[in-house]
């Protein structure tokens, strides 16, 4: 089985282009991307024919968890596309991608850049989903559960709670990202009580009203180098918060991406991405 591994502001994927939807691509993420073992990634990126978009993406956690939204890995898998199977496009080019969560819309920006369209972020406990504690400390806003407060090792961390299609919970440190505990705290907030799904956990810090530093705990693949989703739901919890205007670029230890957001329409999801290598997987690995 053929593949190709690219990457996104260093979230590196391996992507697979196939019809085959019954195979158990669940145990072969986990095989593949073993950075030991296997060929090493934060995903597993299936390339699909689509009956209502161009075309069609999943993609698997390297615990095996089919995640229902990923942005680096839609920026990746576009990249893709223009490179491999539509090698004349220019920039303005529109694709139309279906994923878990809906059709997403991707324009190509440049040679190297991808803009992609990440929807609406929601707010509703049952859309994240989170099942808020009785007793929880800290206002829970009915749009943007900003500030939900739980405790872990004696630290209170006020939680800023949004879906981009996927959970998150992004906590904002006045202190340097670098130094957050992230290896202590990220698997606890992970898998805390109050997330039936589980959660994305982001450690971001304001350094200008157009810059933010963050880092990052995956659910399904730990501490990554960057994550588009994380990166959108810092910035939209920055904004409800007033931290920052429509625009913002996000510093990851990847790369950075570029955010923007009115408030009201659909996240856009900016950044480079790039074919990393070429390789093949036996069949009977």
């Amino acid at each position: 089985m053929d593949f190709v591994k690219l990457q996104g502001a260093g979230n590196d994927f391996i992507l697979v282009e196939t019809a085959e939807a019954n195979r158990d691509w669940s145990g072969l993420s986990v095989r593949m991307c073993d950075r030991h073992y296997g060929a090493g990634a934060d995903g597993l990126l299936l390339l699909m024919p689509s009956l209502i978009a161009d075309y069609r993406m999943r993609m698997f956690n390297p615990d095996g968890s089919e995640a229902e939204a990923c942005g680096n890995g839609l920026r990746c898998l576009v990249k893709y596309i223009v490179t491999r199977k539509l090698p004349a496009a220019r920039p303005g080019e529109i694709l139309h991608v279906e994923t878990k969560e809906g059709t997403r819309k991707a324009i190509l920006k440049s040679a190297t850049a991808i803009q992609v369209d990440m929807g609406l972020p929601r707010f509703k406990a049952a859309e994240i989903p989170v099942a808020l504690e009785k007793g929880g400390k800290g206002q829970v806003d009915i749009k943007s559960m900003l500030n939900y407060t739980i405790t872990l090792y004696g630290r209170e961390l006020p939680l800023n709670l949004v879906s981009m299609g996927n959970p998150h919970a992004v906590y904002f440190s006045e202190q340097p990202v670098e130094s957050f505990p992230l290896a202590q705290i990220g698997p606890e907030v992970e898998k805390h009580s109050i997330f039936p799904n589980r959660v994305n956990f982001e450690v971001a810090r304001l350094l200008s009203r157009r810059l933010i530093d963050v880092r990052v705990w995956e659910r399904g693949a730990g501490e990554t180098l960057a994550c588009g989703t994380g990166a959108c739901a810092v910035a939209v919890a920055a904004y409800l918060k007033g931290m920052i205007d429509e625009a913002v670029t996000v510093k990851l230890p990847g790369g950075e991406l570029n955010v923007e957001w009115d408030g009201k329409g659909k996240v856009l999801l900016g950044g480079g991405a790039e074919i990393v290598f070429t390789g093949h997987w036996p069949e009977e690995a």
